[in-house]
């Protein structure tokens, strides 16, 4: 996921900073070549972040696993102590939350974002309408889609 991050920040670079250039250069040249280790991209970024402005969103953390997420949050962290002008959008569920706040400490506003059930319901029954089978599903199970989805709908967290 870092790999791919930096991947972006670079390719809205005008330029690719030599550092850069020269460690995929290097890496070429290893039999069968590989990727560059993570301490390797979070350094790229670090550099790539320093040169301007940088945001960087990082959608539905909690579906990361735990152990890489943890290194995803603490990378993310040695890029902001490196840039301060680097800022860092995270969504995800409520569980991720102390984790963020432990990895990334004094670093993290968390706002809360629930679901209206009107606006849910309106989106489930839009889904509906396009489905392509329509003789594949009777009111009586519409209506209880409807009815308990709105219901299972967690709330989501910004930082």
């Amino acid at each position: 996921m870092l790999g791919a991050l930096l991947k972006q920040v670079v390719g809205g670079l005008e330029e690719m900073p030599w550092e850069i250039a020269r460690a995929y250069e290097g890496q070429g040249r290893v039999i069968g070549g590989r990727a560059p280790q993570l301490a390797d991209i979070v350094k790229m970024l670090q550099i790539t972040s320093s040169k301007k402005p940088t945001f960087i969103c990082v959608d539905a953390l909690d579906e990361c696993l735990a152990g890489y997420r943890v290194k995803v949050l603490d990378s993310l962290n040695q890029v902001l102590q490196k840039c301060p002008g680097t800022r860092i959008f995270i969504t995800g569920r409520p569980h991720v939350q102390p984790e963020i706040a432990k990895r990334l400490p004094g670093r993290a506003r968390s706002v809360s974002i629930t679901p209206r059930r009107d606006d849910i319901i309106g989106y489930i029954r839009a889904r509906l309408d396009e489905d392509m089978t329509p003789d594949a599903m009777d009111n009586s199970l519409e209506a209880e889609i409807i009815e308990k989805i709105p219901d299972n709908i967690s709330k989501m967290y910004v930082w």
